[in-house]
């Protein structure tokens, strides 16, 4: 479970957002949507310890019960997906899988075997020598999310990694990725300013404001609340019933 507790961030005292709390479950994913400027990347940067010192953070970080907030970027076991694919140029397809592999999982036959077989489940089978230019745009983010994948994180950021696909493949890779976070049951917040990419499960409402501007948080069962978010809440209430 990915918790935000009384989280307040602020730029030369001014504040971004106030009192911000949010509970994300296992399986779960949040979709943030907003106007930018409204905070969600630096939110998202905030989360993975990666804040630019210019904002000020006061709040707690908390996964599966163990509080991190104070904790380096390495040892939150945060992953985080970008609109971009990142793809290391100078490795091959299969290399870029496996240097996410924990160190711990098994040795180099083994490594490969299960390179070899994330690479069929997601229709590349046979390609862990190519070379990533070689990829087509889908292909690159298949890539990219199972490298983010395997290195088996707590919890997963998604920002934007729709919005440069086409929209055909738009929909196929959004549908992988949504599948995928359920199969390794990993708490999930995905920020983006399409309403479409917002999950097809469950009710989608919950109004949240970040920077005085409103923020679609669309989940059947996240809680989320802060001192400016009253007729928010008391609308989701209304609407889904309390979840607090």
């Amino acid at each position: 479970m990915l918790n935000i507790k009384d989280l307040t961030i602020a730029q030369r005292g001014k504040p971004l957002f106030s009192a911000l709390s949010l509970a994300v479950e296992r399986g779960e994913v949040v979709t943030l949507t907003g106007v930018s400027g409204s905070g969600k990347s630096t939110l998202l940067n905030w989360i993975i310890g990666d804040l630019d010192p210019a904002f000020f953070a006061t709040g707690e970080l908390w996964l599966n019960a163990v509080r991190c907030d104070t904790l380096p970027i390495e040892s939150r076991h945060i992953g985080l997906l970008f609109q971009d694919d990142l793809l290391f140029p100078h490795l091959s397809v299969g290399h870029n899988l496996a240097i996410a592999l924990p160190a711990a999982r098994g040795d180099a036959r083994a490594r490969r075997q299960r390179v070899e077989h994330t690479l069929a489940a997601i229709g590349l089978a046979g390609f862990h020598d190519r070379d990533p230019a070689t990829l087509s745009g889908g292909q690159r983010a298949r890539v990219s999310l199972m490298r983010t994948l395997l290195a088996e994180p707590r919890a997963l950021l998604l920002d934007e990694p729709f919005s440069k696909l086409d929209a055909v493949l738009r929909t196929e890779f959004r549908a992988l990725v949504f599948a995928q976070i359920a199969l390794q049951n990993i708490p999930t917040l995905l920020v983006t300013h399409d309403p479409g990419d917002v999950p097809p499960r469950g009710p989608r409402g919950h109004y949240e404001r970040l920077a005085g501007q409103p923020c679609l948080t669309a989940s059947s069962t996240a809680r989320c609340s802060a001192p400016c978010n009253a007729w928010p809440l008391a609308w989701w209430h209304w609407a889904c019933g309390p979840t607090m």
